[in-house]
Order: structure tokens, then sequence, then C-alpha cells
């Protein structure tokens, strides 16, 4: 099979079982196997298709198109940043998580990130998505990026759907109380440790990005 063609697939393999399995499936298969059975199982079938994803973009080709030059790489640069601090942030408090005490959390007031969207997370791989889609760089780039923000933005206003059934009341209240579409003014406000967190994270991360992709990324595209 062609490898670009091999990537497709294994995108649409890892973004559709996300999708069958966090929702359609996730019910008959907890009763089927239990929860622990299905956190298993739900590992398995994502790092299977990680897996496939990864190999498939190693053999695809790794340039064809033409770029954006200088104005696509400032522009990706910027927008990683906040990506970063949306999903650092997002892992702290967070009632979307899979963890005991949900229901806490999302009775208190949104705070950090949570005061910018109830879906940090998920607009943080949105937003590492569109980095990589405005720079146009090569297909096996653009065909992994545009999975992640179906993935993120779709699988966002699912999960909103199933938090509905699975918490009800308290779920709906985090929803009144949040927003779907970020509110980027409220971004700067979400805490000075996060933002020298995502600052570090992001300095570190683009640094490694020459050594992993062989691609100068952020500011050290320019002061390397």
């Amino acid at each position: 099979m062609d490898p670009l063609v091999s990537l497709v697939a294994a995108s649409l393999a890892f973004v559709g079982t996300h999708f069958a399995l966090s929702h359609p499936l996730r019910a008959p298969l907890v009763k089927a196997v239990g929860a622990g059975g299905f956190s298993v199982l739900y590992s398995l079938v994502a790092a299977a298709c990680m897996a496939w994803m990864y190999f498939a973009f190693v053999a695809a080709p790794s340039g064809g198109l033409g770029g954006t030059g200088e104005i696509g790489w400032i522009v990706s640069t910027i927008i990683t940043l906040p990506a970063l601090v949306l999903f650092l942030g997002s892992l702290i408090g967070n009632p979307a998580l899979p963890a005991p005490g949900a229901e806490k959390l999302a009775a208190r007031d949104p705070k950090g990130v949570f005061a910018v969207t109830r879906h940090p997370m998920m607009w943080g791989f949105a937003l590492w998505a569109i980095s990589h889609l405005v720079l146009w760089w090569s297909w096996r780039t653009n065909v992994v990026a545009l999975a992640i923000l179906v993935l993120a933005l779709v699988g966002a206003r699912m999960q909103d759907r199933k938090k509905e059934v699975l918490m009800g009341e308290a779920w709906a209240e985090w929803e009144a109380k949040t927003s779907y579409w970020p509110k980027w003014g409220k971004l700067p406000g979400a805490g000075l440790l996060l933002w020298t967190g995502g600052i570090a994270g992001w300095l570190g991360i683009t640094w490694w990005h020459m050594g992993a992709g062989g691609i100068p990324a952020g500011i050290w595209r320019w002061i390397g």
C-alpha cells in the first residue's frame, strides 16, 4: 500500500475508533468486559492506531508542498505557545477527565484555562494541528494535523453530549458556567505559574523538534 494512503487509512482508523469507543460502543463494552477491561481495550486500540500512523508517517514523503514561508512559521510559532498553556492547564482540576470527584470539580467556578474554555485540552490539540496546517509543508503532516483537528473539535462536542448523560446536572451546570468556544481575552489571566511552565515547555519542545524532526521550529528557527 502507498505510504500516504496507509497514513490516511490509519488516521481515519484512529479518529473513527476513538469516536466509536468513546460513544456508541462504550456502554455495551463496559457492560460486557467491565470498566477496567474497557480501559485496557481502549488503550490497546488507540496504541495500535497510533503505531500504524507513526510507521506510515515515517514512510510517506517528507515534502511535496510549497509551504507558506516565513509568515507561516511566524503564525505557527505564535499559536503553539497558547496551545501548550491550554494543554498543561487542562491536566489539573479538569472535570472532563475520567477521574473520581469530577462532579465536585464541575461545581467550582471556572478559573485558569477553564475560564477560557471548558475544553482546554481539546483546543490545545486543535491549535497544535492548526500550527502545522498553516505551514503547508507536506501531505503527511497535513493528514495527521487534520485528523487531530477533527478529533479535538468534534470530539469536544461529542464529549459534552456524553458528559451530560454520565454526569447529569453537574455537567449541565459546568456547561452553563463555561464556553465551548475559547474566550481568548481571558487566557493571559490563566496564571503566572502556568505561563512560566508553558513558556519553558514551549522552548524545550521546539528545541527538541530540531533533533526529532530535523526542522528548526519556534524561535530557534531564527536564533538557533
